[in-house]
């Protein structure tokens, strides 16, 4: 089935309405009791991406594929700043907006990645916690992040790298991808693309963690099982990667 928005609203609806995933997830990944994640960024990682936005106070952060809108909720929280957060899900950004009520100056609305609807020179930073490979075009929309943002302001995006672009298991978003060569023609500058494999293990105890769950007829977590089975298979194929760049002034 095509990973489009619907694909994505009924895998959040079903996310929403088991327990189990959500405990699954946090547990593995460190991460709050509250927090509704939607990816596989550990709370190490989480703090790490807030440091590298580097926001003040009052500062917009543009959370690009912001799911249910966890992860830029706790970087807003931390660092400030204010937050909109974009996702081609309805269901996701509902519940985004649902957690936003009581979480400070913070937006959700249904949009495309690479047509964001937001001005020129808008943002003091942008991230984008695992959407780049939803990109038809992964330079179109790090285009579209050099846009809005500012002058010296910050991109921060996590994804994955391939350790061999000519591997046919790989999905073809991975064998196409280069972050340094597309933020580069982007015209981002400073870029920096750094190994995390911290977050790689974590990720493996999440995987290892929901094989032995028992799904007990709960859809969400017998589609998390189907990923892990999928990631471990391919485990040893790509590297977790953290990629910064500045806009230039």
């Amino acid at each position: 089935m095509a990973r489009n928005a619907g694909f994505f609203d009924q895998w959040y609806a079903e996310m929403g309405r088991s327990g189990l995933r959500d405990q699954i997830v946090r547990r593995a990944l460190g991460l709050p009791a509250d927090m509704d994640a939607s990816g596989l960024l550990p709370w190490a990682g989480v703090t790490e991406v807030a440091a590298a936005l580097n926001l003040a106070p009052g500062q917009l952060l543009v959370d690009l594929g912001c799911g249910r809108g966890g992860y830029s909720l706790e970087i807003a929280r931390q660092t400030g700043a204010r937050l909109l957060g974009l996702d081609f899900s309805p269901v996701a950004v509902m519940t985004a907006a649902r957690r936003a009520a009581s979480a400070g100056p913070a937006a959700f609305c249904v949009g495309n990645i690479t047509a964001i609807g937001v001005g020129t020179n808008a943002a003091d930073a942008v991230v984008c916690i695992e959407t780049i490979m939803f990109a038809d075009t992964p330079l179109d929309m790090l285009r579209e992040c050099r846009r809005i943002l500012t002058a010296g302001g910050r991109l921060v995006l996590t994804c994955w790298e391939a350790t061999n672009l000519a591997d046919e298991r790989l999905p073809p978003w991975a064998r196409r991808l280069d972050l340094t060569r597309d933020l580069t023609e982007a015209g981002f500058e400073q870029i920096d693309i750094a190994s995390k494999p911290a977050w790689r293990e974590a990720e493996r105890d999440l995987w290892e963690s929901a094989i032995h769950a028992r799904a007990a007829g709960d859809p969400a977590i017998e589609s998390l099982q189907e990923e892990a089975r999928r990631a471990l298979d391919l485990f040893d194929s790509s590297r977790r990667v953290c990629a910064r760049a500045i806009a230039p002034g």
